[in-house]
């Protein structure tokens, strides 16, 4: 069993951090989230140190499922997910050539003003669904109810601006 020993973990550290690194990176394709996880991940093997077994491998094959593992857990978080949706979004919604939406005609089918009618949570379902980028399973879960019941409601919102839209026209 190994203690928390400085020279050996500075060992590891100067050792194997860029290749914990690369293996990180590989899987979050972020290189700040990369830095930010591989120091996560020799934190935990400072704290967890003592849990490393020798007779189940090596020290190397160990840390590199620790930092495989928390890169994992990375992409399946939640917040990861929803930063994700944004981000990618960002770029759509506030193009930084400012030229373009100066020549864009905004809502010009009178979208909004048909999205208004609709009730509150059927608004704030079409919302996730078209605006964020939600799964049907991921509003289920973001707002605590049934997937059956979201799925219910989203067919009773697209009927309803289905019916708005007719008799605009």
């Amino acid at each position: 069993m190994l203690k928390k020993d400085v020279t050996f973990f500075n060992y590891l550290y100067d050792n194997y951090s860029a290749t914990i690194n690369g293996v990180i990176y590989r899987i979050v394709n972020d290189v700040e989230l990369a830095e930010d996880l591989t120091q996560e991940v020799f934190v935990k093997i400072w704290d967890k140190i003592s849990y490393y077994d020798p007779s189940k491998g090596r020290i190397y094959t160990w840390m590199l499922n620790l930092a495989r593992n928390k890169a994992i857990d990375q992409l399946r978080s939640k917040g990861h997910k929803k930063n994700r949706k944004t981000d990618f979004l960002e770029n759509f919604v506030n193009p930084s050539d400012n030229s373009l939406t100066e020549t864009l005609e905004i809502d010009h089918i009178g979208i909004e003003a048909i999205l208004k009618k609709l009730p509150k949570e059927l608004l704030q379902l079409i919302d996730l669904m078209y605006f964020q980028g939600y799964t049907q399973a991921e509003i289920a879960e973001e707002l605590e109810m049934p997937l059956g019941t979201v799925k219910t409601r989203l067919r009773k919102a697209i009927l309803e601006l289905r019916k708005q839209i007719v008799e605009k026209n």
